[in-house]
Formats: C-alpha cells, structure tokens, sequence
C-alpha cells in the first residue's frame, strides 16, 4: 500500500491552481504548513528514512530536476526515465503545483520564485527529529546513500570534514559511498573512521589480499525486527574517477557477494533486508530481480526523485532526489520475516516552509564561516536559467565550454556530463559559491590537448555506451559529456561504437574530419599528473570578464532513436 499520491496530491491541491503573475513567495507560503509536509500516518513495526547525493550541500538550493532523462531496453519509458509533463501525468501531479516545481523541470525558474528554496542539512534535522519524535527512536533507522562530502567550495577545501562534522549530528545508522572516494585511500578511511557509524560497502576488496575495505553489513534491531544493511559502493568508480586515488581498492557489482551476503544475513536471522546502494536506479532494478531475499533497495547515485515505490517482485526500491531537496520515508510492517505491508513518501523539504533546527543551524555556520564572506561574492550575473541535469546539455556546462575554450584557445571543449550541481535562476548574481556548486572536485586541471576527429568520435561513443548499454550492468550513470564548438547526432538505439554521426565543427559548419587534429579542452581528466588550471578558476575568469552571461538551451546535439 502506498500514500504517496495521495498525499502529494493534497500538497497540490493546497498549492497549486495557476499561480497569477505578481503572486509573492509569501503568498505561496501560505499554502503550505510544516505540518503538512511533514504529515504521515504511521505504519507498522519500522521506519527507514534515507537521503542520497547530497554533493556538499549544508544550505537550501535550486535545483533543477532533468528535462531528459531516456531509459534503454526494459527501462524504456519506466520510471524514473520519464520527466517533465509526462512525469506530472504519470503521478497525477498538477501542473505549477508545489509537487511539480519539486519533482520536474516544468516551468522551473518561475516556479522557483514562489516555492523558493529547497534543501538544507538544518531543515533535513528538522524533518528526521520530527519522524522519530512520532515513531520513538527504537523503530526508525536513518541511512545515507553516500555522494555527501563533495561537492561545494567547503567540501572541498576541508576535504569532506565540514559535511562530516555537521552530518553527524543527525545519527545516521549508516552510510555508503561513490564520490567520497576521490579524497583518496588514505582520507575516507581517516574520516570513515571517525564517524561513530558504520560506512559500508561489500563490493570493495584489498587488491594484494582480496579482503574487505569496509564491513558489508550491520544488524540492527528495530521495532522488534533484526534488520540487515548491506552496503554496496559504486561498482564503476575506478572507471568513472581517478584510479590512482584508490590504486589498492577493487570495486563491481559483485552480484554473488551480494547473493551471498543477503543469505548470510538471513542465517543469522535477519527478518528484514536493506540494501544501502550507489549502484544507480536500473542496476538496482536488475538486481532486484536475480537476487532474492532483498526487502527493500534504497538507491541512489543517479539522482532520480520518485513520488511512488517501484515494486521488483518482492523488492521494494526507493529513490530519494538528491542535493538534500528530500528526505524519504518508508514504514514497513514486518511480521515473521516478511514485508506485510507498507507506506512511502518522499518528503520535499521547502526551506520556507519547514523551520530550520537550530543546533545543526550552528553547526552549519560554524563549517561555512571560513569561507562564507568569499562563498558570496559575486562574479557576474546570468540572465538566462543556468543548470546541469539532462541526458545532453545543460547550460551551466554550457558556460563552462565557452569559458575552457575560450581561456584556453581551444576549438573544442568538453565537460563531463556529471549530475550534481546547483542552478541559478535568471536574473540573479553567480556567486563563487554557484562556480564552486559546478566545479568543485579534487581533480580541476583544464588541459589542453590535440584530437584527431576520430578520436573525438571514439570518446563520444564510449561515454554513449556508458548511458545507453540496454544492459544496466554496463551503465555507469552520469549524462552525456558536454561539448563545445561541436555539434553531433546521436542514435540511443543503436548498438556500441554506432550511435554518434553527422560530427560538425560548428564554428566552420564543416564535417569535423576524421584525420584533423582539434585544439581541444576539457577538464575531470581521470589520468594522473594532468597539467592546467583548476576549471573555476577559468570560469571566475569568463563570467567576471563578460559582467552578464546568457546560455540559450543548446541545440547542436541531435537525438533519435528514443
């Protein structure tokens, strides 16, 4: 059984209609109540409440959820690779509602300015003491998804200490984790070790002794219920990320260990199972269905927000949003060793409305205070919506090629096609805080190299294949790389090394030729001893030297097939 429509639904109807123009946040406020958003009828024997990819994030955020997001094979127009209209109609979500700004990118910048701000580690407080004020702390587990330490100028500078230091304060059980591990070997162990809760993970291995990195599971005993969490890291982070961060740490899916784990457990009496993943939405869902004797999945790494629990046989899997705009929550009713019934909502935690704990508000400032007066300063102004999410463009990447090419003289610029960071609504000031919410990892360098055309094709294609393998074992989750000055067509239906065609030189409105070699720049380079300048600082550069940047929604990538 599950209330999330319903409930989504009453949010709706109490805020939504047509917003006139002239209608003020205030306004829009009145319509929504902490009450309300944090309002649900208790279930059963236990509570999980889960958060993922928070990528750094301590304050309230815009952030802009995909306006393409194309599933392959089985997973063709499932949840969660429908978006926008498609997305409000399949949850019977109003449009201009609460839940629509939330959930979507319909009407994103417009909306933003009634809804405000969403998100914030002191709100996220707010809304998991409330949860166990309701249920009492011997019912409810708190699990963390991992992709918390980076992603901020903060995060960064204190390699993941000041998310550390403030996380902690909300007792999560246990965690998992992807970007963590670009800290490096050393650094994740040093901070694992200092959190007073287990980080978990089965499916990393000592490469000389073949021994687990991290414990693969912890019981815990909740409303009179023994509960496994399995931890299950990234599988695909030597690959995705610089292996010689973590050059003695194997990683995969490992779907035997997994198998094996989950009996393991059950031995010892394990009457609940939870896996705590980063393997991403569709490797989840196949996993779910050849790995028996898993409850629920809480998943996370590919940033899908999900109104409604998706059902794989018996397995429950949960998709919680990303950069603390949600918290999830999940009560399960637990008898003899079997999942009875249930009651999901993935709660929206507007920072307007929900008031903010005051301990972890300290807490915030006193991580944010030595970096808070260069966090705000302002670089220039956007007049058009800057964002990230999307399979093949988003026009913060956008101003990040023109700012790498044009730094660094080049024709071509690439940028990785991650999924975390902030938006930026038109009209507003960037920040050095909104470059860093964009740019901030442990690996910046801007390079500058030669391609050959058929190189540039090669590159397109392996990242095509990482997205839209039909087989989810072989996807690795981000979105399409970036490119600038370079204007292509993409089958997703075609198979490996087919997919891309109709390269174009934009500047010269040229075939791009297999045999030339293109100035090209990029930045996120995995190999070791890449040489340039850290990527915000050329964008500080761009975006300080033009005063006002506007990014139209690029219209040089071409998709078909889907």
């Amino acid at each position: 059984m599950t209330l999330s429509r319903r409930e989504l639904l009453q949010i709706a109807a109490a805020t939504a209609a047509i917003l006139p123009n002239g209608w003020t946040r205030v306004l829009a406020q009145q319509r929504l109540t902490q009450a309300e958003l944090l309002a649900f009828e208790p279930l059963g024997n236990v509570t999980l409440l889960h958060v993922a990819d928070m990528h750094g994030q301590l304050m309230p955020v815009h952030f802009r959820e995909p306006s393409s997001n194309l599933g392959v094979g089985e997973a063709r127009g499932l949840p969660p690779h429908i978006t926008g209209k498609d997305f409000l109609t399949r949850f019977g979500i109003p449009e201009k509602s609460a839940a629509a700004y939330a959930l979507t990118s319909e009407d994103f910048a417009a909306l933003a300015q009634s809804y405000g701000r969403i998100g914030g580690l002191d709100r996220l407080a707010t809304a998991v003491k409330a949860a166990r004020a309701q249920r009492g702390e011997e019912k409810v587990l708190f699990l963390d998804g991992g992709d918390t330490w980076q992603g901020s100028l903060a995060a960064n500078r204190t390699r993941g200490q000041d998310m550390v230091d403030c996380f902690k304060l909300l007792k999560p059980d246990a965690m998992t984790g992807h970007w963590e591990f670009t800290y490096g070997a050393e650094r994740v162990k040093e901070l694992a070790d200092s959190l007073g809760f287990p980080f978990l993970a089965l499916n990393i291995r000592d490469t000389e002794w073949q021994e687990p990195v991290f414990p693969a599971y912890k019981m815990f005993e909740k409303g009179g219920v023994s509960i496994a969490v399995l931890g299950q890291a990234f599988p695909y982070t030597p690959v995705a990320n610089p292996r010689w961060m973590i050059p003695t740490w194997s990683f995969g899916i490992r779907e035997e260990d997994v198998r094996g784990t989950v009996e393991t457990a059950r031995r010892e009496g394990a009457q609940l199972v939870v896996l705590l993943s980063h393997n991403g939405f569709d490797v989840d869902r196949k996993l779910a269905s050849r790995v028996a004797g898993i409850d629920v999945i809480l998943t996370s790494h590919t940033h899908d927000a999900l109104p409604e629990v998706v059902r794989v046989g018996k397995t429950l899997l949960v998709a919680s949003g990303s950069h603390g705009k949600f918290v999830s929550r999940l009560d399960l009713d637990v008898q003899d060793g079997a999942v009875k019934d249930f009651r999901y909502r993935l709660i929206p935690l507007f920072a307007d409305v929900i008031a903010p704990d005051p301990e972890m508000a300290a807490a915030i400032a006193r991580a944010r205070a030595p970096f808070v007066a260069e966090l705000a300063r302002e670089v220039g102004r956007t007049a058009s919506l800057l964002y990230r999410r999307g399979n093949f463009a988003g026009t913060f990447d956008d101003l990040i090629c023109r700012a790498i090419a044009e730094e660094r003289d080049a024709e071509i610029a690439l940028s990785p096609g991650f999924r975390w960071g902030t938006s930026v609504l038109p009209g507003s000031a960037i920040t050095i805080e909104d470059i860093h919410n964009a740019t901030a990892i442990t690996y910046p360098q801007v390079y500058r190299q030669t391609m050959t055309g058929a190189r540039l094709k090669e590159v397109l294609e392996d990242v095509a294949d990482n997205l839209f393998n039909p087989d989810p074992y072989y996807q690795q989750g981000g979105d399409m790389v970036r490119c600038g000055g370079l204007g292509y067509t993409i089958d997703v239906g075609k198979s490996m090394g087919s997919r891309i065609s109709g390269l174009t030189h934009l500047k010269s409105g040229r075939p791009l030729e297999a045999a030339r070699e293109y100035s090209v720049a990029g930045w996120a380079s995995v190999n070791e001893g890449t040489e340039g300048p850290p990527v915000w600082e050329l964008v500080q550069k761009y975006v300080a030297r033009n005063k006002t940047v506007k990014v139209e929604a690029n219209t040089s990538v071409k998709v078909i097939g889907a």
